[in-house]
């Protein structure tokens, strides 16, 4: 089986149909929506129709289930609460229905769990982020204890590439964007993000995963990013500081990670849209 993982859409349709188009040349058997179909963005019907019309598997993401009402937004940013609002008012009854019925994790095949933010805890594990190498620890734990036999799980939610490898008693992140899957190991994997990126590569981010040949691939896909970001703009949606060029917005985001310090990282990403 090969399937094409997705994730954080944020109702980008510019970034969705580039990454979509790109999928269809690479003869998946299933996509799969790592969760955050919505938020941010200003097309959450259009992305919420794409993904329903190429029977996309999807787990359900934090801003999905902001947005159907399964959780209140009072950890969220400003920026991502005021869009989780929007969207609830621009959603028809079916669209909403939709989200509110994405499971929390899904596995395929007894080969792949897929989820949003973390394979742990039970509850509440589409809200956390495998930011940590602690945090990461404890996914691998549950993955390993996992009744389906699966060695792979794939999260999003961190927006940033990645792939986690555990062997021989060892976690470490994998360099490469491309990796055969050893037989010894179990992986934690990250597709990045269709829509709403926070890396200093700006393209749209997916992952194929072929579980006949064992391998693992990041792909990028370029797109126009001054529609989407006019439209957030016009509805109101765009973080204040925006006009703030990507390079400096990411380089103090990272300083602030290099010193630990997480939670000025998520607010000061949430404020300027990173």
């Amino acid at each position: 089986m090969k399937l094409a993982l997705i994730s954080d859409i944020h109702a980008n349709l510019p970034a969705l149909q580039a990454v979509l188009d790109d999928i269809a040349l690479a003869g998946v058997d299933r996509i799969v929506c790592l969760g955050d179909i919505v938020g941010y963005n200003t097309e959450p019907a259009a992305c919420v129709a794409a993904v329903r019309r190429h029977d996309v598997l999807c787990v359900a993401g934090n801003h999905d289930l902001a947005v159907s009402g399964r959780i209140t937004t009072k950890t969220f940013s400003g920026a991502a609460a005021r869009a989780v609002a929007w969207t609830q008012r621009c959603l028809a009854r079916d669209d909403l229905n939709f989200l509110a019925g994405l499971p929390l994790k899904a596995s395929i095949g007894r080969k792949l769990i897929a989820v949003h933010g973390a394979l742990h805890p039970q509850t509440d594990c589409a809200t956390v982020r495998l930011d940590s190498d602690e945090r990461r620890l404890q996914s691998f734990h549950t993955l390993m204890a996992d009744p389906s036999g699966a060695r792979i799980c794939a999260f999003g939610h961190t927006q940033h590439v990645g792939i986690y490898e555990f062997r021989k008693s060892r976690a470490v992140a994998l360099s490469e964007t491309k990796i055969s899957l050893r037989d010894d190991a179990y992986y934690l994997i990250n597709p990045g993000a269709v829509g709403q990126l926070r890396e200093r590569d700006r393209r749209a981010s997916y992952m194929i995963v072929d579980l006949m040949q064992q391998t693992v691939a990041a792909h990028r896909v370029s797109y126009d990013l001054s529609a989407p970001l006019t439209a957030t703009r016009r509805a109101g949606l765009a973080p204040p500081l925006s006009f703030i060029p990507v390079p400096i917005r990411v380089s103090v985001a990272s300083g602030l990670r290099a010193l630990r310090l997480d939670r000025p990282v998520r607010q000061f990403a949430g404020l300027l849209g990173l």
